[in-house]
């Protein structure tokens, strides 16, 4: 009997703060952010086997390049070069989620098949070949290992302990025009060594009272947003949106953009004005979920 394919999804990403207190001498940008985890995910599926085979399928496959540059396909080349005999097989991958959006779509994707990997070669998720390659696979991977909330820093490669955040009513909006992170850094402009020179990071306790964290996190601020919203204008005009609904505590650009979310008190506000930004806006991609 062939066995039975393993699921995970593949969560986005939500970066609730993204602080860029300078740019290393190796080049890299130093960050600081608070991420979380929403409802909105790809699918991944493995079927077991010893050959590795890729089909990328969903409303947002064409947007997700071709499939041996796929970051799940270098996910499994990293970990299968450091664990001999690895046992791969055929991954069906189901994208939903935006690409070059800010909420690490494909980073997510990539830890979903180290997962998905483990699960299928008997690995622990925390073991050492397995975090080297999430972080060969790349800087967002580390953090997607787990899909939950914590502090990510360093170049995304220095993980705080996992947080208990309460649940956050949320509603990201995508205008669907692809940013690429790399440019948002150069419009940015920091040359190795040099600080950006804003204010620190404000200290966020695990478990909050919700107030304590929507104060916390008015204090944060996104550091990528301003160069994003220069190198397409729409991510003002989403946050615009987003400010303006009833009941909203927070705009903020996710990552390197451009998707948008609202943080607000209770479902039914998120749900609504969900409904009322996709009746105006059609051709954007939005979604009423839940942060973790």
């Amino acid at each position: 009997m062939p066995a039975r394919p393993l699921i995970e999804r593949a969560p986005a990403k939500i970066n609730l703060t993204l602080h860029i207190p300078r740019r290393r001498e190796d080049g890299w940008h130093e960050l600081e952010s608070l991420v979380v985890f929403a409802g909105a995910a790809d699918t991944l599926t493995l079927a077991p086997g010893e050959t590795f085979v890729l089909h990328v399928d969903g409303p947002t496959a064409g947007a997700a390049g071709p499939d041996d540059d796929n970051l799940v396909a270098r996910a499994a080349r990293a970990l299968a070069a450091r664990v001999p005999g690895l046992r791969t097989g055929e991954f069906q991958l189901t994208k939903r989620l935006p690409v070059a959006a800010g909420i690490g779509g494909g980073s997510s994707d990539a830890a979903a098949a180290l997962r998905l990997l483990a699960r299928a070669n008997d690995l622990p998720l925390d073991d050492p070949r397995v975090l080297e390659a999430a972080t060969e696979t790349g800087s967002d991977v580390p953090v997607c290992l787990r899909a939950q909330a914590r502090m990510m820093r360093g170049r995304g490669d220095v993980l705080g302990p996992l947080m208990k955040l309460p649940p956050l009513f949320a509603v990201l909006v995508n205008p669907g025009v692809p940013l690429e992170t790399k440019s948002v850094f150069a419009r940015i402009g920091l040359n190795p060594g040099e600080p950006l020179g804003f204010g620190k990071h404000p200290d966020i306790a695990d478990a909050p009272e919700r107030d304590a964290l929507f104060a916390a996190l008015k204090r944060a601020r996104n550091d990528m947003e301003d160069a994003a919203t220069v190198l397409a204008p729409v991510i003002g005009h989403c946050l615009a949106v987003l400010s303006a609904a009833r009941g909203a505590k927070l705009a903020r650009m996710s990552g390197s953009g451009a998707t948008c979310f609202a943080l607000f008190e209770t479902c039914r506000a998120a749900a609504t004005t969900a409904k009322v930004i996709r009746r105006d806006h059609p051709e954007w991609w939005v979604k009423a979920t839940v942060l973790r």
